[in-house]
């Protein structure tokens, strides 16, 4: 099965998408196409659209998140640009998302399975699993008192097997903790 094809009149609707942040002068001069009710704007080009708001990742039924340039400033409203072929697929059923960690700067996020994944081995998962596991796994990234119960390991590396362990089996945290020890 080929995956939908997204333009101006289908983007919109139960998407997922990464844009890319840009400047402002790439539509320097130029009208919105349509502008939304929460005040986004939005720019249609043949290969992609521009979006201009001042919020990002959940946005009426779709998961957008705003992938920000080195220089994206402290303004609140950005810029982002996606090319058509960026949209992916959402819904609550089918199990569309892996989870992601930056261990060097103790962050997570989720992609969609369409995407190039930097957690090869991550399962996919529904919406709702991929927010519960991220909540686990922002809570142990956080809060390091946790790790006080398992003197003989040293704190990060601990760390760093329970949230791979999170993200790349169905154990539940409590079975993946009672293994480490």
């Amino acid at each position: 099965m080929s995956e939908k094809k997204y333009n101006s009149k289908n983007f919109h609707r139960y998407t997922f998408c990464i844009f890319k942040q840009v400047g402002l002068s790439e539509i320097q001069n130029q009208k919105p196409n349509y502008k939304s009710k929460s005040g986004s704007s939005y720019f249609f080009t043949e290969t992609g659209v521009y979006r201009l708001s001042n919020h990002w990742g959940r946005a009426a039924n779709c998961k957008w998140r705003l992938q920000p340039s080195g220089n994206s400033g402290t303004e609140r409203t950005k810029l982002g640009f996606a090319k058509w072929e960026q949209f992916h697929p959402d819904n609550d059923t089918e199990k569309l998302y892996v989870i992601e960690v930056d261990f060097e700067n103790d962050s997570v996020i989720f992609n969609h399975k369409s995407n190039e994944s930097k957690s090869p081995a991550a399962i996919l998962r529904t919406a709702s699993e991929t927010t519960k596991r991220i909540k686990q796994i922002r809570n142990l990234l956080d809060n390091h008192s946790w790790t006080q119960y398992y003197p003989q390991k040293d704190r990060e590396t601990l760390k760093k097997e329970v949230i791979t362990k999170l993200i790349q089996t169905e154990k539940s945290l409590q079975e993946i903790k009672a293994e480490v020890n």
